[in-house]
């Protein structure tokens, strides 16, 4: 097994190599704005660190978000090419699961993420891999009554300690926990789902309302 996991569902460009046993290698660059200048260089980096080429790749690992329209779509339009051009599975790993898995935390907490527009993109786990709610996203008032009292990570967290004063990090998706988080179960004999985004919510981009279509005469 090797599996290239990547994630730009968040402002890090991460992304991870896993031979089945460990992660072997990784990178991460915090840019929200140059996903996909950074995506393919980061992908080259971690092979020529492992010392391996592109085809040696079993499976392609992709974090599904939620998040941000433009940033999640580069990860998951560049694994969905990786998997054609390899003829290799592609599996779909929820964001926050990585998260969560990242924290190593085996008491309740909420991951955060930060959804722009004052809002989070945010579930509850049980411990650091058992998800109990399906991820959301809120303004993090509304939500204070059912976060309170529990750790939280990510950098949404971080961004509203009002509602998450246990906030702590990781901040960003990490590729590596994904990849491990990937590993264990298709170990397990789980079916890893195709790579769907969660965007949660319409894109900022939209058509004008009072726009009209222009044809040629």
């Amino acid at each position: 097994m090797l599996l290239l996991a990547l994630d730009t569902a968040t402002p890090a460009v991460t992304v991870a190599l896993h031979d089945g046993t460990d992660v072997i290698a990784s990178s991460s660059q915090v840019d929200a704005r140059r996903h996909g200048e950074l995506l393919l260089p980061a992908v080259d980096r971690v092979l020529t660190e492992a010392g391996l080429r592109l085809d040696a790749v079993t499976g392609i690992v992709a974090g599904t978000g939620p998040g941000p329209y433009t940033g999640l779509r580069v990860g998951l339009m560049t694994a969905d090419t990786f998997g054609l051009a390899l003829g290799v599975p592609v599996y779909g790993v929820c964001t926050l699961d990585g998260l969560a898995l990242a924290a190593d935390l085996e008491e309740p907490f909420v991951v955060a993420t930060d959804a722009r527009r004052k809002e989070v993109y945010w579930a509850r786990y049980a411990d650091s891999r058992t998800r109990l709610t399906d991820p959301a996203v809120d303004r993090p008032a509304d939500i204070a009554g059912q976060v309170a009292g529990v750790p939280a990570v990510g950098a949404g967290a971080l961004l509203y300690p009002d509602t998450f004063p246990r906030a702590h990090g990781p901040e960003h998706g990490s590729a590596a926990a994904l990849a491990r988080l990937a590993a264990e179960r298709l170990a397990a004999g789980e079916e890893l789902p195709a790579p769907r985004p969660l965007y949660l919510r319409r894109p900022d981009a939209q058509v004008p309302k009072n726009y009209k279509v222009v044809t040629p005469k």
